[in-house]
This record gives structure tokens, sequence and C-alpha cells, in this order.
């Protein structure tokens, strides 16, 4: 993530926002960031991940299931002592 200060702000906004508009951009004030500039598809992206729905295991959709016990499998897989 690129930093900018808020000064640079000041001066050269447009490159700043152009750049936001490819990867997020950090402002920072004496050297801390205390802000993140982002395209609003990366907005949406992560506002969309806070709505994720939670399931019981039984309930789960199939391929929610599917996809939840293809990855244990893998993780056991990883796991098992070789032979």
């Amino acid at each position: 993530m690129k930093k900018f200060t808020f000064s640079d702000m000041n001066r050269a906004s447009g490159e700043i926002l152009e750049a936001a508009l490819i990867e997020p951009v950090a402002l920072t004030k004496r050297g801390k960031e205390k802000l993140v500039i982002l395209s609003a598809a990366a907005y949406e992206r992560l506002a969309g991940q806070t709505h994720t729905k939670a399931y019981r295991l039984e309930d789960a959709p199939d391929a929610v299931h599917d996809e939840l016990m293809a990855g244990l499998d893998a993780i056991l897989d990883d796991t098992a002592p070789d032979a």
C-alpha cells in the first residue's frame, strides 16, 4: 500500500486519488496511518464480506458443506503421519 502524508494530499491530490483507483492508499500524519482511501469497488468488496451468512453444518447448502469437508480433508491429509 502506498503511503502519503496529509501535506502530500494538499500538493498532489490528483496523483494520490489516481493511485487509490489502483490500490488502497494510506494517508499518514506524524508517521502514523490515519486514513485509507480506496476505490468504491474495493469498498463494496469489503462491505460485502461483513454480511457473510453463517450456517450450522447440517443446514449448510451442499456447495458450502462440500467446500468445508474438502478443506478439512486437506488439513487432515497434511497432518497425517507419513507411513
